[in-house]
């Protein structure tokens, strides 16, 4: 494959740059095994992520392979025993590709959670399991929080850390915002959920001067008067304003924050009644300013986020291992080609650089640049037979 820069992007050149992307981050201990090395650890499980199988299947179907029992005692025995440090290399292994270049500029980044059903029990303590309302059959989830740029070419993903149980969203942004200052990322606006709207999260965004941008969450229960102090006072009362910017102040217990309220609008096409519908936004903003349009515009380009979740779960080793610690290890792979796929269309399939970058994803589309890698760990670790049936091993 070429681009306009005349150089070639091949299959084999795919699984290397993974490679050296897991092995420089020293993720895995080299124990010093004949058949069982790190460098093919590491390649089933790109067969796997590629493939969307389990490693055992990953193994079964590659003659050269090592059995997936001696692939799984290979990463419990390799990998990091503590979890700060397996988050700190397997981060680590996400960023390998940011450049100095990138450092100096100011970005926009999103912050978000995801879920994975889970529906065993956990293997050491019940905290290895988010408790959240039930969602495809279950209450139980492997929770993950990643920070991700949303800017045009640029969305890589830069932290994940895992959510325990009982973890607040500010012990979860501590970390993210930590892994972010030890990279040196400059952050121009932080884009978060709704789930992030409380006044702990704004006191510790506003103690590190990072403006943020996210929606209002109403809860509580409506005022008994419509025309008491409290009701003025109340986002009730603010999503009956016109569109504009109103100051509003929110407490608790231990702390209260200063923020200012976008009431913003957008319009959509109902298709059950088969008529354009007008629905009133509001976002919450902290040294942050545009009209409220800008501020839904700007606000949208969070989505970008969402797609990094999509095609995690194009990318992500089906598994059922207990072990949360393998589980993080899975999902950080799927996350790793993903940035190996910005990677490969910012810096050499894409047309002119900066603002004036224009993407070309027809060229490499992401389910093809994982069906080039599983080819290429099958070259290595497969001796060129056809796959058959042997019936007399059978009766």
């Amino acid at each position: 494959m070429r681009s306009r820069m005349n150089s070639i992007v091949s299959c084999s050149e795919l699984h290397q740059w993974a490679l050296l992307w897991l092995m420089k981050a020293e993720i895995l201990k080299d124990r010093g095994a004949r058949k069982c090395t790190p460098i093919v650890v590491w390649s089933l499980l790109l067969r796997a992520a590629a493939r969307m199988i389990s490693i055992p299947a990953a193994c079964r179907d590659l003659a050269n392979a090592p059995s997936d029992q001696a692939v799984f005692d290979a990463l419990e025995a390799g990998l990091p025993r503590t979890l700060p440090v397996l988050e700190r290399r397997l981060n680590g292994a996400l960023t390998t590709s940011w450049s100095p270049r990138l450092q100096r500029r100011r970005w926009q980044i999103a912050i978000d959670w995801h879920l994975i059903p889970y529906y065993g029990q956990a293997l050491w303590s019940r905290n290895e399991l988010y408790r959240y309302k039930r969602l495809k059959g279950t209450t139980h989830f492997h929770a993950y929080a990643t920070a991700c740029i949303v800017q045009y070419g640029q969305r890589y993903t830069l932290a994940l850390t895992w959510i325990r149980r009982h973890e607040s969203m500010v012990t979860v942004m501590q970390r993210l915002l930590a892994r972010l200052g030890e990279m040196a990322v400059k952050i121009r606006l932080l884009l978060l959920d709704r789930a992030f709207f409380n006044t702990p999260v704004m006191t510790l965004l506003q103690g590190e001067r990072i403006p943020f941008l996210m929606p209002v969450a109403i809860g509580g229960r409506r005022p008994k008067k419509k025309n008491s102090r409290g009701a003025k006072k109340s986002l009730r009362w603010l999503k009956r304003q016109k569109a504009g910017w109103y100051q509003h102040t929110m407490k608790n217990r231990y702390a209260e924050a200063t923020f200012n309220v976008c009431v913003a609008y957008r319009t959509y096409y109902h298709r059950t009644k088969r008529k354009r519908r007008q629905q009133k936004l509001l976002f919450a903003a902290w040294q942050v300013h545009g009209t409220p349009t800008e501020i839904r515009e700007r606000y949208r380009k969070r989505f970008g986020i969402e797609a990094s979740f999509r095609q995690l779960r194009q990318a992500r080793i089906y598994t059922c291992t207990r072990n949360p610690h393998l589980r993080l290890v899975f999902v950080t792979v799927a996350l790793l080609l993903r940035n190996l796929w910005v990677w490969i269309h910012a810096t050499m399939l894409a047309e002119g650089r900066g603002p004036t970058m224009t993407l070309r994803l027809h060229l490499l589309p992401f389910k093809q640049l994982l069906d080039w890698i599983a080819r290429a760990v099958l070259a290595i670790l497969h001796d060129g037979s056809m796959p058959c049936v042997d019936v007399d091993k059978l009766t």
